[in-house]
């Protein structure tokens, strides 16, 4: 499985369900509070092409991006295999 990596702040509504879909597919993941440091924010927004929101996910390199497009992924069947779950 690759490493799964989750930007979040402590009161984002989206970031709290991103981990309860992660959570209910029984993945580990690292969580990331960048509300707490500025330079993990610089950080997520680098890798994620410049966006500045949250949640943002990325499974090894892939970048997925933010919940909306985890639920499309999860929709259309391709999050389990990215999760390696398949």
């Amino acid at each position: 499985m690759s490493d799964i990596v989750l930007y979040t702040t402590q009161i984002c509504g989206y970031c709290q369900r991103a981990k309860r879909l992660l959570d209910r597919k029984g993945v580990t993941y690292d969580e990331i509070r960048v509300d707490v440091d500025a330079e993990r924010w610089r950080e997520m927004s680098a890798r994620s092409g410049g966006r500045d929101t949250v949640p943002q996910l990325f499974i090894g390199e892939r970048h997925v991006g933010g919940f909306e497009e985890m639920v499309d992924l999860d929709l259309d069947g391709e999050l389990d295999p990215l999760l390696g779950l398949d």
